[in-house]
């Protein structure tokens, strides 16, 4: 359902019968796992969070590490904030 790396692959699946019988299939709540910063990192102007987690981790979709090391759900709100320390976490 989603891609390897993303930061729903390990979320476990339920599923429940539907309205019309047929089985829904569903993710469960996703718990943000610790991710302690090993490293931070210093958000200079139209750095994108991609291209931060490919310089750290070889692997741009792992940009979801360092939002959850840093409590966002949203990318672009730790790309708008310039001069802002971001913490960067080990990659799983």
């Amino acid at each position: 359902m989603f891609f390897k790396g993303s930061r729903y692959a390990r979320t476990p699946e339920a599923s429940m019968p539907g309205p019309d019988g047929h089985e829904l299939h569903y993710k469960t709540t996703r718990f943000i796992e610790d991710a302690p910063a090993t490293t931070g990192h210093i958000i200079s102007g139209g750095e994108r969070l991609d291209l931060i987690a490919y310089f750290y981790y070889r692997l741009p979709d792992r940009f979801w590490r360092i939002c959850d090391a840093n409590a966002v759900m949203d990318p672009s709100r730790l790309e708008q904030d310039v001069g802002r320390k971001i913490n960067i976490p080990e990659s799983p």
